[in-house]
């Protein structure tokens, strides 16, 4: 599932997933680099996959994941539903610019 080390080890790593994902599903879009991006789009894609099975074992996968209980309430009766027609594709990436301090790739992550 990941490919991209983002400059950090394995568990710092996971950790700034399950953050992005949970805001991501709250929001339903951020800003942030383009790797961090890309690879939250395969994360946030097998959740909705999650959230559109709906059955019990698929709520307790998605709640040990994301950290708020309300991103899990909003993927299940809002988010999952509004996809149950489509097959993979739920997030977008769009390129913005460069972040002034260091000059790193930004995009915006959206549900599309």
């Amino acid at each position: 599932m990941n490919n991209r080390k983002l400059g950090r080890n394995a568990d710092h790593r996971k950790a700034l997933l399950r953050n992005l994902a949970t805001d991501l599903l709250l929001k339903g879009k951020l800003e942030t680099t383009e790797m961090k991006a890309m690879e939250l789009r395969s994360v946030v894609d097998e959740l909705i996959t999650l959230g559109k099975q709906n059955d019990l074992a698929a709520i307790r996968s998605v709640a040990a994941y994301v950290y708020k209980e309300e991103a899990t309430k909003k993927l299940f009766s809002e988010i999952a539903p509004k996809y149950a027609n489509r097959n993979g594709g739920y997030t977008r990436v769009t390129k913005t610019g460069y972040r002034r301090g260091d000059n790193a790739p930004l995009a915006i992550i959206e549900l599309v």
